[in-house]
This record gives C-alpha cells, sequence and structure tokens, in this order.
C-alpha cells in the first residue's frame, strides 16, 4: 500500500514538541488579517507603541492598505468621547510611532472613531518568594526591563529555595 500523497495546500507536520508561543501567531494571523491586521503585535503592543495616557483612551481596530501593496494604509482608532479631538491633534506622532515600530512607512493616516474602549486588566507583580542571593542579586540589577527583572528574579529565588530532602523509607 502507498502512502497517501499531501496536498499542496496541507501544513507541514513537524513531528517535534513546539512551544505554544510559536503556534499562537499562526493561530490569530486569520483572524487578525480578516479584520485588519498584518500584525497581532500592533494591537498586543499599543501601549508600548503610543504610551500608556493614550492607549487607556483608544485602541488600534484595523489597520487597511491600498490594494495589492503593504505600505501607505489608513489605522483605524477607536477613541473615548471627549478624547477624539486630542487624538486628532496628536494623530502625526501615531503615525510616526507606529511606522517606527513596523520599521517601514505601514500608516499613512488615522482615522478615529468614537467608542467604548477596553482596556485590559493590569497584570499584579508577584510577592518575592524568598531572599535572592546576593551574587545573584547584584547581575539581576543590572537589567533594565522591569518585567523580565522580576521573572529573573522568580526564577533565581526557586533555584535559591531549599530543596526539600525526602529520608528513607526503612
Amino acid at each position: 500500500m502507498s502512502k497517501p500523497r499531501a496536498t499542496p495546500d496541507a501544513p507541514r507536520r513537524s513531528n517535534r514538541v513546539r512551544a505554544v508561543a510559536d503556534l499562537v501567531p499562526d493561530v490569530g494571523r486569520v483572524a487578525f488579517r480578516k479584520f485588519g491586521f498584518i500584525q497581532s503585535a500592533v494591537l498586543s503592543r499599543w501601549s508600548e507603541i503610543v504610551g500608556e495616557r493614550y492607549a487607556g483612551v483608544s485602541s488600534p481596530e484595523s489597520i487597511r492598505f491600498p490594494r495589492g501593496e503593504r505600505s501607505n494604509g489608513v489605522l483605524s482608532l477607536v477613541v473615548q468621547g471627549a478624547h477624539a479631538p486630542m487624538m486628532q491633534h496628536i494623530a502625526p506622532e501615531i503615525v510616526d510611532r507606529v511606522n517606527r515600530f513596523f520599521g517601514y512607512p505601514a500608516v499613512a493616516r488615522v482615522a478615529i472613531r468614537q467608542g467604548e474602549v477596553t482596556r485590559p486588566a493590569k497584570p499584579t507583580a508577584p510577592l518575592p518568594a524568598a531572599p535572592i542571593p546576593a551574587e545573584l542579586g547584584d547581575s539581576l540589577r543590572a537589567i533594565v526591563d522591569p518585567e523580565l527583572r522580576a521573572v529573573l528574579e522568580g526564577l533565581a529565588a526557586g533555584v535559591a529555595a531549599p530543596v526539600l530532602k525526602l529520608g528513607k523509607i526503612d
């Protein structure tokens, strides 16, 4: 008996373990493209792109490009009521920041629509479990990113925690 041939449209199987973080962009890509996003990172990293002040009152809705192009698009934003004139005033700065994020002139203008903006819940900082050894603490203080430093401190505390020793059963 011969093996069935794979169709050209079928995804290739890798027969290896893959991290979920590697799979999520592939799963979300279809949904994001359907609604106008070429990259889901614009939505998930909006507060990094425009800053906390503007991200609290606005949310990207879609990026629409001219037919057959991937530049000079229109970024559609949902903005809370009275903040729309302010966002219209800083639209050139938003265009500049989004283009800097992409690395090329992806957005040419911003279209603003008033509506309700849902704010994501802020994650709470984990409490330190155990004191970090001095030799690890010095190297962790040099890390600038607070999220990365907190994760590495938690990892260091877990490694430094005393291991429970089980006694032998007689």
